[in-house]
């Protein structure tokens, strides 16, 4: 009787080790995913650049150069430092381009959104009979297919020999619309026709 009691013993301990084993297998948490080391395949960084937008129609919507960009995964937007950037008239309108510089830039994932950070300085040279202009502000949001653009902060232009300022402007740079917020001033000289 003791033999077959150490072996019905034994095959009772084999069972208890089992069955702990199989416990701990199924209860024990999964495994935690792999994780990547660095950046996203998608992110990356550009240096002494120039970067070309193209409306649907495969006009140039606007051109920007700059000595840095860093192209950011989450949302594919574009971070611009110290950007130079030409806005030219929409759907090839005549005209003359806008140019100007930045302090640093932001573009939208589908470059329909330009927003121009710091100091912003855009001049546009004379073209048939509409004389140059300059303006000096900050903060500019554009919209380049529209060739729109808007800030809220103080803002001076200048064209020809007509100076403005105001508290924050809307300017439709196709139709030469421009609406002045706030505290508003100006100076118009008048035009002279021989």
């Amino acid at each position: 009787m003791t033999q077959s009691r150490l072996v019905t013993s034994l095959v009772v301990l084999a069972l208890a080790v089992a069955l702990v084993q199989l416990a701990i297998w199924w209860l024990k948490p999964p495994p935690a995913p792999r994780q990547m080391v660095g950046p996203p395949r998608s992110g990356y960084t550009l240096h002494d650049f120039t970067f070309y937008a193209y409306a649907r129609d495969g006009s140039l919507s606007f051109r920007m150069r700059s000595p840095s960009l860093q192209r950011r995964e989450d949302d594919q937007s574009l971070y611009v430092d110290r950007p130079h950037f030409l806005l030219p008239p929409a759907n090839g309108a005549p005209g003359a381009p806008w140019r100007g510089t930045s302090d640093y830039g932001w573009i939208n994932h589908d470059n329909t959104v330009l927003k121009l950070m710091g100091e912003v300085d855009m001049h546009r040279a004379a073209f048939d009979d509409a004389p140059s202009a300059e303006i000096h502000t900050s903060d500019v949001t554009a919209w380049p297919r529209q060739n729109k653009l808007a800030t809220e902060k103080p803002a001076h232009m200048r064209q020809g020999t007509s100076r403005m300022s105001s508290i924050g402007l809307r300017a439709n740079l196709q139709s030469k619309h421009l609406e002045l917020l706030h505290d508003f001033h100006g100076t118009f000289a008048p035009s002279h026709h021989d």
